[in-house]
């Protein structure tokens, strides 16, 4: 209490200013595990409900022609897509958002885990030129918007951000002892992927000068 009463009664100055420019990249396509991580962190959804939810796509819906997949195999490590997968997902960005979203090659990922098995894709949509058919529930819809976002994003283009750290001194040293205290701003200067994803990270800083 002490220390922030002192520091309560100090002014500050900018002592520095550091601008940079970040660019980030999308997350990979899903194995079985990012998968399990991403239902349980934006559905909510246990470990369990995730597998059997993805099964049941995988085994596919009853539509005019019979049964047919949704998604490819769901246990797997790979996060290898297709050449086929990579070419329908160029056609949704650029239908969606234009051909400046699009990539000029096919971005493409490799496990880094050491065993690795590799003789599946990761998991994404079987067509991923179409959005969730009906004759799907609401658990099953939301897991496949899930999956299928997550393989339109990657090959997205980059994320660019501007990125500010501002330091600030105290300067009455009415404590025994001058502060830092660092600000960190973020701003999306081109959204690249996350126009889809919606992951917007700006956290703008004020106008500041040192």
């Amino acid at each position: 209490k002490k220390l922030v009463a002192a520091l309560a009664g100090e002014d500050y100055r900018v002592a520095s200013l550091t601008r940079s420019e970040k660019k980030r990249n999308p997350a990979p396509p899903f194995t079985t595990s990012t998968l399990q991580q991403e239902a349980s962190r934006k559905l909510g959804f246990s470990a369990r409900k995730t597998m059997s939810t993805a099964q049941k796509l995988y085994e596919g819906v009853d539509i005019v022609e019979g049964a047919v997949g949704l998604i490819t195999y769901m246990r797997t490590d790979s996060v290898a897509l297709s050449n086929e997968a990579t070419g329908e997902a160029r056609q949704v960005i650029s239908a969606a958002f234009g051909p400046e979203y699009a990539l000029a090659k096919p971005r493409v990922f490799k496990s880094k885990a050491k065993n690795a098995q590799e003789a599946h894709e990761a998991i994404r949509p079987t067509d991923v030129d179409n959005d969730a058919p009906g004759g799907i529930n609401a658990d099953e819809r939301a897991l496949y918007e899930l999956i299928h976002t997550q393989a339109v994003a990657c090959q997205l283009a980059p994320c660019v951000a501007r990125a500010t750290v501002a330091a600030f001194v105290s300067t009455d040293h009415q404590s025994d002892t001058p502060f830092t205290f660092i600000a960190k701003g973020l701003v999306i200067v081109e959204p690249g992927f996350t126009a889809l994803t919606g992951l917007s990270d700006d956290r703008p800083l004020p106008a500041l000068r040192e």
